[in-house]
């Protein structure tokens, strides 16, 4: 190890997502000098895109991916320690078919449909049950309650299902912000010492030899520095990295998925999510969004360009409202749609036959060929991304004799340091200590920031105090705090990607939100100078 100079650093990262940030995280705590580039905003691409689910996989047993499955869940518990503001238990209703029929192209339904050819269409009931079995007991839980039976001709969750769904296994998981992931971990990654530059473009590396040299093109110009080692956590531009930036003989390669999610208006009356089978042999989650929305998806498409823009086609969104409509007692359409997403997964290109077969696991190979070294970040899921930083800090520590070992298992992000079970209180806190504020105000700043909700109130006793009125309980002090400690730039980075507040403002609340960011930039810049 070593000690960064100003423009000498041990560890330098390209990619602001999930994998870098955790990487960047792990690194910068053990001593490690790093920086880390971004050439948008943090979690701008697949990061922020996700179905927002801390879940071991289910439907990954299928294809045999045990050692994932068990690796997920196990991390469950630990995130939810780490980050009870941003993450919190969900159990998921998976209603069941009593005309259960099985297709579709895992390995276990190849199996079953040799051995049954009659069997077509969703997984019977008896698989299921062996899944969540498995499910319950790989992964060691001891927060989350286990699996239940439930009858939904009697019960809450039935209400919104048709009728001919009678019973239904219930399970647990949880649900995580996942652009807020990104960033506490950035802001945990600088806290420990690490550079983050975020719209910040690496224009090339190359070896020089003991040292990458690294060209980039950011805010203030081009700059070089150089680094031991490099870590290539692009995303889905891993490949073009690995072609374009740094030029290398690899052929490792990556395999692109678009997923696409739509949001609706709330389409049930309880906080639980449903899982949901289609004849096709997908899955379809439907769950509680924002208070007054459900979110639905995802799909599995092939996308072909990195620099092409994600988007939910119409086939997608209908697709996805037909699946849910087989389960659904009111049907929805293409009205009921309030917003919509799509991110791109970054796969392994392990030569699955589809997409939906493509390994989610998290793939990592190290090049040293000509000099300094360099590591490639394939895949992951969001739910494996610190135990990916360890993996990753594992093969980084062979290039740095006597780095410390693993650290971040339990330790709270920032905001974090607070019971699993202590929301509740923190609200009712920050509304004892904060009057004016209405439980929704106040739920929505513990949800988001945390212990460090009472830092954006800077002891406030009125909604005045807080500057100026964005709309949707959003205002200026929040938006200054965002911009100063977040490196929010511009108006979708805080109503997307901070915050969801973007689905309760109009286009013009949006856009006078951003000419004041974009002013209070400017000036900032000036008075720098």
């Amino acid at each position: 190890m070593s000690v960064g100079s100003d423009d000498t650093f041990d560890l330098f990262v390209i990619g602001g997502g999930i994998n870098g940030c955790g990487i960047a995280r792990d690194a910068a705590g053990r001593g490690l000098s790093v920086a880390l580039a971004e050439m948008n905003d943090l979690a701008s691409a697949t990061s922020s895109a996700s179905t927002k689910l801390f879940h071991g996989g289910l439907r990954y047993l299928e294809y045999f991916e045990v050692r994932l499955v068990r690796e997920a869940l196990e991390e469950r518990e630990t995130l939810l320690r780490a980050m009870p503001h941003i993450s919190w238990p969900l159990r998921f209703v998976l209603p069941i078919h009593r005309d259960m029929r099985f297709e579709g192209a895992t390995p276990v339904s190849k199996l079953l449909s040799a051995v049954m050819p009659w069997m077509k269409g969703r997984r019977p009931r008896w698989l299921i049950r062996t899944g969540l079995f498995m499910y319950d007991h790989l992964g060691g839980r001891k927060i989350l309650p286990p699996t239940a039976t439930l009858d939904l001709r009697h019960s809450p969750e039935g209400a919104p299902l048709d009728t001919r769904f009678e019973t239904a296994f219930e399970y647990s998981d949880c649900w995580v912000e996942d652009s807020r992931l990104v960033v506490l971990n950035a802001r945990d990654a600088e806290a420990k010492g690490a550079r983050i530059m975020t719209r910040t473009r690496v224009l090339s590396a190359e070896r020089d030899g003991d040292l990458w040299r690294v060209t980039l093109d950011g805010d203030s110009g081009r700059q070089e520095i150089h680094a031991r080692m490099l870590v290539n956590a692009a995303g889905p531009w891993v490949g073009d990295v690995i072609r374009g930036t740094i030029r290398s003989n690899s052929r490792e390669g990556v395999r692109l998925v678009r997923g696409s999610h739509i949001v609706t208006r709330r389409l049930f009356d309880h906080d639980k999510c449903y899982f949901f089978q289609g004849t096709d042999g997908r899955i379809m989650f439907a769950i509680p969004y924002e208070r007054d929305f459900t979110l639905i998806g995802t799909t599995d498409q092939e996308h072909h360009e990195a620099d092409s823009r994600p988007v939910c086609t119409d086939a997608e969104r209908d697709y996805m409202i037909s699946f849910v409509n087989a389960y659904l007692k009111d049907p929805i359409g293409p009205e009921d749609v309030v917003w919509t997403y799509s991110g791109v997964r970054p796969l392994y290109d392990d030569g699955a036959s589809s997409a939906t077969a493509a390994t989610r696991d998290y793939t990592l190979k190290v090049d040293e060929a000509g000099g300094a070294p360099v590591l490639h970040v394939f895949g992951g899921k969001i739910t494996t991304y610190r135990r990916l930083a360890e993996s990753a800090l594992a093969r980084i520590g062979a290039h740095f004799p006597g780095l410390p070992g693993a650290w971040t298992a339990g330790v709270p992000l920032p905001g974090g340091d607070f019971p699993v079970d202590g929301v509740e209180t923190l609200i009712e806190r920050l509304r004892a200590d904060h009057p004016f504020l209405t439980k929704a105000w106040a739920g929505r700043l513990v949800r988001a920031y945390g212990t460090e909700a009472w830092d954006i109130m800077s002891g406030a006793q009125d909604g005045s105090a807080l500057g100026r009125d964005f709309g949707a309980t959003l205002t200026e002090s929040e938006v200054i705090w965002l911009m100063d400690r977040e490196w929010a730039r511009r108006a979708e980075d805080v109503v997307w990607r901070r915050t969801k507040i973007g689905l309760r403002l109009d286009a013009a609340a949006i856009a006078a939100l951003d000419e004041y960011m974009t002013a209070r930039t400017n000036a900032l810049r000036v008075a720098a100078q």
